[in-house]
């Protein structure tokens, strides 16, 4: 049975995490467009709103990960 090392674990929790942040803050970013194109007038807040909302679930969803039990 191969040995896996707590740093490879670890790397492979990372890599998670910015996968997941990544797309969080895409679909954040393309659901505030979408919302600030047909009700708001073209406004910069719902993107921003949108995207900063998809940073905030992937990271805490990357803590939950981080801080799991082992």
């Amino acid at each position: 049975m191969a040995q896996t090392f707590a740093e490879d674990r670890y790397g492979k929790k990372i890599d998670r995490c910015l996968t997941d942040a990544c797309l969080k803050f895409g679909g954040g970013l393309a659901i505030g467009g979408i919302l600030s194109i047909l009700f708001f007038k073209r406004r910069a807040w719902p993107i921003i709103m949108g995207s900063g909302f998809g940073i905030g679930v992937a990271y805490n969803n990357c803590e939950r990960s981080l801080n799991a039990a082992k």
